[in-house]
């Protein structure tokens, strides 16, 4: 008669919560391993274990379900600690299978728990972290497993490992809510990373019916299509809305995301989002946690019949314009160019990962179309979110990274060959970059140092359909 181990309950739990794959560094627990293949849980092996929480993170905010990745604590901690903070940082829910528990508390400061797996209740531990990880705020959950318990035997148990929905707002909420709104003169929809993909129609709906225009943060990017009349870029220091909007809508929004001094001072704000307001940010006058999408639902009919905000036409108009010309005076190809060319030339709906601060010049018609860290980017963020990306959409995917990004995570280039992924990956350069490992990764490379030979480059290496490479020479 069979028996059930610790690594059959641990896998059962992670495919019950809607992950698909586990990506794995090197020295990872194989028996893991084993029975995520046998629960088909596609296991992904990468170089590094960074990576692996970077590509765990980004499956998490495409898939919408906790992200896996299996790593060993034997080789050191650090790459593990970057990787469990980047996901946190970037609220992904994500589950860190780890080897070993002498070390386990050293992930606590960037993680939501550190928890060391207990044969006997194996079932509850990795339904707990399931549950955990995707509650508001998002963030990394390290499950460990010492010594060789992952082989021991355990009893399955029937656990929850989704999340549960959250309750509906109630009504009297829902009408303060609109009287808010309704009352306000010249309101901004603010949308952050808590906006779903489902969200996007009532973001839109909410942006004409009142009017009111939207300012997104670099991952709310796309909840109002870049070309709308009413999006009106990032939030920003300085914003010309500022100074002009006398009631601030927060959808989704989580003070990870707002940079220093961006939000505006003074301006009444409401906050709706899975989780409260924090204080650190602002005080809203009204702090409603409920799903995003069921609330601007039932907006709807409350604030029908009401008198349209005062927000002149020609006025934001002139606003969006003034934004869009104001970072084209610098010549020559610059990281900023090259995005906006990669931008131009690639198909509506394409997917790019960034980590270079330069949100606003790709342009999104669909939230999470660019994919980006949050605050200080990660180090070579880009390539790992690519392949991540890649296999999530099973679609083209371009990853535009500083050279120093790149060759921090060159591990990845192998990677990406060996899954024969869809990915042109541009490489920004100030200097000459040896291309020697991305060659010997069987990478084809292109160098392009203006921007006749860049657009050459790019248009070679996308016809592929194969990972590919162009180095930029860029002027800043």
């Amino acid at each position: 008669m069979s028996r059930t181990t610790v690594a059959a309950v641990i896998a059962d739990g992670l495919a019950r919560a809607g992950t698909r794959r586990v990506f794995a560094a090197p020295g990872a627990s194989a028996p893991v391993l084993d029975a995520a293949r046998a629960r088909d849980v596609s296991v992904i092996d990468v170089g590094g274990a960074t990576a692996a929480c970077i590509m765990a993170a980004v499956t998490s905010e495409l898939e919408d379900a906790p992200g896996a990745a299996a790593v060993s604590l034997a080789g050191g901690l650090t790459a593990v600690v970057d990787g469990a903070a980047h996901a946190t940082r970037d609220r992904a829910a994500v589950i860190i299978v780890s080897d070993g528990a002498a070390d386990a508390g050293l992930l606590s400061p960037v993680t939501k728990a550190s928890l060391v797996a207990e044969g006997a209740s194996a079932a509850h531990w990795i339904a707990h972290a399931a549950q955990l990880s995707m509650a508001a705020p998002r963030g990394a959950v390290h499950l460990a497993l010492p010594g060789e318990i992952a082989t021991a035997p355990t009893l399955p148990v029937a656990t929850a490992c989704r999340r549960a929905p959250l309750p509906a707002p109630a009504t009297q909420t829902l009408d303060s809510l609109a009287e808010v709104i309704a009352a306000a003169a010249r309101p901004v929809l603010v949308v952050g990373l808590g906006i779903a993909e489902d969200d996007a129609k009532w973001v839109r709906a909410l942006a004409e019916t009142l009017p009111a225009p939207v300012l997104t943060t670099a991952k709310g990017k796309g909840a109002l299509p870049d070309p709308h009349p009413l999006a009106l870029g990032l939030l920003a220091p300085d914003h010309p809305l500022a100074a002009r909007a006398d009631l601030l809508v927060a959808l989704g929004v989580d003070p990870v995301e707002i940079s220093p001094g961006a939000w505006p001072v003074g301006v009444n704000t409401v906050h709706v989002s899975a989780a409260p307001a924090d204080a650190f940010l602002y005080r809203p006058v009204l702090d409603v946690v409920a799903d995003i999408g069921l609330v601007i639902e039932e907006l709807a009919p409350r604030l029908r019949g009401r008198t349209g905000a005062d927000w002149d036409v020609a006025e934001l108009d002139g606003m969006k314009r003034a934004l869009g010309g104001a970072s084209g005076a610098a010549r020559g190809l610059t990281r900023r160019r090259v995005v906006a060319i990669v931008r131009e030339a690639t198909p509506a709906g394409t997917l790019a990962t960034l980590d270079v601060p330069l949100a606003d010049a790709w342009h999104s018609v669909a939230p999470r179309e660019l994919l980006i860290p949050n605050g200080v980017a990660t180090a070579g963020f880009a390539l790992p979110a690519a392949i991540a990306a890649a296999l999530a959409r099973e679609q083209r995917v371009v990853a535009i990274g500083s050279a120093s990004g790149i060759v921090a995570m060159q591990a990845e280039l192998a990677t990406a060959v060996r899954l024969q992924l869809p990915i042109v990956i541009i490489m920004l350069a100030q200097q000459p970059v040896a291309t020697e490992y991305p060659r010997a990764a069987g990478l084809p490379v292109w160098d392009a140092g203006d921007e006749a030979s860049f657009r050459t480059a790019l248009e070679r290496a996308w016809s592929l359909g194969r990972p590919a490479l162009v180095t930029a020479q860029v002027t800043g």
